[in-house]
């Protein structure tokens, strides 16, 4: 039997940074991991889906956009397999940087399902049937989640698939219904309909994008209706059925009933944590309705030698948020100092086109909760550089305390969004008001000059619009 002081199950973002701060903290750290270092996101998640969405920004251009930037491509042939191949080889090579980055801080690596025996010991079982039993005075349940499954439907995995087989599959299908308008829904949207596949997306709840500030979804339905998407809002899917090379969407709507035929559905409705064979029972560990694992600030569970991060305690289903949590739990393990996440105030981002990045309370949040609300706007088309990059579409919205001048949230849809929230989610730690942030020099041209005019606009001295 092995001895650690801390031993982290699963090593997605969440699991393997908490093993190395851990590790820096001077702890004997272990490690168990099922099946990929790295977890879902490293490989078939976020960052080969990012290397897609690349490979579509220069489909999409060259198909049509390239007149307007004076290209004139004859015969043009997309190679859809070679965009899945390069995903592969960067979500390859950042897996073996974790697995560097594991035995450089000394972490034992363990490849297998872990259970519980008692709160203080597990078993790691590789696929050969052989058992490792390991001793640990913490143990950090980090598995994160899978995908949940619509009632009644039948992944087969060719047909009916999850985020998993789409990312992996070379092949382009000729259409597709899309479940579900999250963040992974509307990316894949992005994705194939780069690439000239027919996309119908369909949203349950009465918009795309349903967690963002409204105004954001509204946007977003604009633009992917441009770009030829069908967006289907306020409609449930009520069955799939496979019928030879394809499958038939049963969906209804206040509008009524209708069948939408394609060649592939992908579903991408939700996640559900792994918390399953982990013999949780056997411990004790508390549980939510929905099967999440419970924790308090610390990461702590119910069980005093227990800890849980990530998507499995469902705090914020989002990478770089179990990175935090895996950071602070080390942290709080180690008894050495540390902070509270605030989970509202999280950065957010869809890589779709236009791109969505968010952090902190939506307007209509802003005013629920009894905040007086000023709110700055700007948008991308009267920005240089959005203009010389010809992407122009969208616009940042600030939410402000008009009380105190304090940043309550961002909403920003756009070029290149995503990179412009760190300047906003530290303004807002660091408590500065939109004044602040209006008289701090932006470089020219520069998409974040948008957040500054934005500001300027929230104090009401708008200078370009």
């Amino acid at each position: 039997m092995s001895d650690y002081d801390v031993v982290v199950i699963g090593t997605g973002p969440g699991g393997y940074v908490c093993a190395i701060r851990a590790a820096q903290l001077g702890k004997k750290v272990a490690i168990v991991e099922r099946e990929w270092l790295g977890g879902v996101c490293l490989n078939v998640g976020c960052i080969p889906s990012k290397a897609l969405l690349k490979n579509a920004e220069v489909a999409h251009t060259l198909r049509k956009r390239g007149k307007e930037f004076g290209f004139e491509v004859q015969g043009l042939k997309l190679d859809y397999g070679a965009a899945v191949k390069r995903s592969r080889r960067i979500a390859n090579r950042l897996a073996k940087g974790v697995g560097f980055l594991l035995r450089k801080n000394k972490i034992d690596i363990h490849i297998g399902t872990a259970k519980f025996i008692d709160t203080n010991r597990l078993t790691a079982t590789g696929e050969d049937g052989a058992t490792t039993t390991l001793q640990a005075k913490n143990i950090v349940i980090a598995t994160g989640a899978s995908p949940m499954m619509i009632p009644g439907v039948e992944i087969d995995g060719q047909r009916v698939v999850t985020y998993r087989e789409a990312i992996l599959q070379e092949r382009l299908p000729k259409s597709v219904v899309i479940i579900g308008a999250g963040a992974i829904g509307l990316e894949f949207a992005t994705i194939w309909n780069s690439y000239g596949v027919e996309v119908t997306i369909i949203e349950m709840l009465p918009r795309i994008a349903p967690l963002e500030d409204e105004e954001i979804s509204v946007e977003l339905t604009k633009a992917f209706t441009k770009r030829g998407i069908q967006v289907l809002a306020g409609t449930k899917v009520e069955g799939i059925e496979v019928i030879g090379p394809g499958v038939k969407v049963k969906v209804t709507s206040p509008n009524g009933d209708q069948v939408l035929d394609a060649e592939q559905a992908l579903a991408a409705i939700g996640f559900t944590p792994n918390t399953a064979g982990l013999g949780l029972e056997a411990v004790g560990v508390a549980l939510s309705e929905k099967g999440l694992v419970e924790i308090d600030e610390r990461m702590a569970t119910n069980v005093p030698s227990v800890w849980a991060i990530g998507d499995v305690t469902g705090k914020l289903m989002l990478a770089h948020v179990a990175s935090a949590m895996g950071i602070v739990c080390a942290e709080n393990i180690a008894g050495v100092e540390t902070v509270t996440l605030d989970y509202d105030m999280m950065p957010r981002g869809i890589y779709c086109q236009p791109q969505v990045a968010s952090f902190g309370l939506t307007e209509t949040q802003a005013r629920e909760r009894d905040y007086k609300v000023k709110v700055g706007r700007f948008p991308f088309q009267a920005n240089g550089k959005a203009l010389g990059l010809g992407d122009y579409g969208g616009w940042v919205k600030l939410v402000i305390d008009a009380e105190c001048g304090e940043i309550l949230g961002g909403h920003l849809i756009g070029p290149e969004v995503t990179e412009l929230l760190p300047e906003l989610t530290l303004a807002q730690m660091m408590e500065l008001t939109a004044n602040e942030i209006a008289h701090n020099i932006h470089a020219h041209p520069t998409l974040g000059e948008v957040l500054m005019e934005a500001a300027h606009d929230a104090e009401g001295q708008a200078i370009h619009i």
